[in-house]
């Protein structure tokens, strides 16, 4: 390895040594060949490459300013970034699924703003929210759901995201969230894993209320605690990754409306170093 990278390299781990939270962005996976060579086999394993790759590029360019360490560090690859230019931006949509790891509801505007600032845009066309899960052996409830709902509709107020989503709630959750929402859901996700055909009775909610109906593959949960320090590990080999923790990921991609293609695509992840 050439000596000016290993310096770099203990740069970079020193900086994550010493940060109390990581933003993360893969930048546009649709361009990155490093990437683009693999095909995962889940959504799972897509964020684990991603994670890898990201923190084993960054640290391979990371350099401290004047001993200066921060308490969050920004762990991006700049020119795998493509922004959305504002001449293009009446021609592309802007989609996002937030996954909340933790319950805390103000990771929900700080994902949608990084996701502004990094897209270069001032609104979100739409966000379907996967929220934490419920205690073990729980059902999710209405109560669960509202506080992440709220969150999302003071967003829409603020025209931070045009439209707001659900994943994985059965027609009488949904019905329940939907005669309580100030805002109304555009859209919920079904799981097709768990149920090979859309239950009649959601299908038939869903269109007496203009509810788009979306299939998606991800599993219930995204990025185990574990899972994301062995992806962390193994980006930066030696460093150690026992007491982060993943706070939210949010997917985007950015469709080219008339053409129907993917413009790019990636991830942001937030996570935090909980006190030992």
């Amino acid at each position: 390895m050439d000596p000016q990278n290993s310096n770099m390299n203990v740069e970079g781990k020193g900086l994550l040594n010493h940060s109390k939270t990581l933003r993360l962005h893969t930048g546009n996976l649709v361009n990155r060949s490093r990437l683009k060579r693999k095909c995962p086999g889940s959504p799972s394993e897509e964020l684990r490459d991603c994670i890898q790759a990201t923190l084993s590029d960054w640290l391979s360019t990371a350099k401290t300013t004047n001993a200066d360490f921060p308490d969050t560090l920004d762990c991006s690859i700049p020119e795998a970034t493509d922004a959305i230019t504002p001449e293009e931006r009446d021609e592309v949509k802007v989609s996002v699924k937030l996954f909340l790891c933790e319950s805390d509801q103000s990771a929900i505007r700080d994902a949608v703003e990084m996701a502004c600032q990094t897209l270069s845009v001032s609104q979100l066309d739409s966000v379907i929210i996967a929220p934490s899960g419920p205690a073990e052996g729980d059902n999710q409830t209405l109560a669960h759901l509202q506080p992440a709902w709220e969150e999302l509709e003071a967003l829409v107020r603020k025209q931070k995201i045009a439209a707001i989503g659900t994943s994985d709630l059965d027609k009488d959750l949904l019905e329940q969230l939907y005669n309580w929402a100030q805002v109304k859901p555009s859209s919920n996700q079904v799981n097709l894993a768990s149920c090979c055909v859309m239950p009649p009775d959601l299908t038939a909610f869903a269109k007496e209320f203009d509810i788009q109906l979306l299939t998606h593959n991800d599993p219930k949960e995204l990025m185990s605690a574990a899972a994301f320090q062995e992806a962390m590990q193994e980006g930066a080999p030696g460093l150690s990754t026992t007491n982060w923790r993943l706070d939210w990921v949010l997917r985007y991609s950015v469709i080219v409306k008339s053409r129907g293609i993917i413009k790019s695509k990636g991830y942001l992840v937030s996570a935090r170093r909980a006190s030992p």
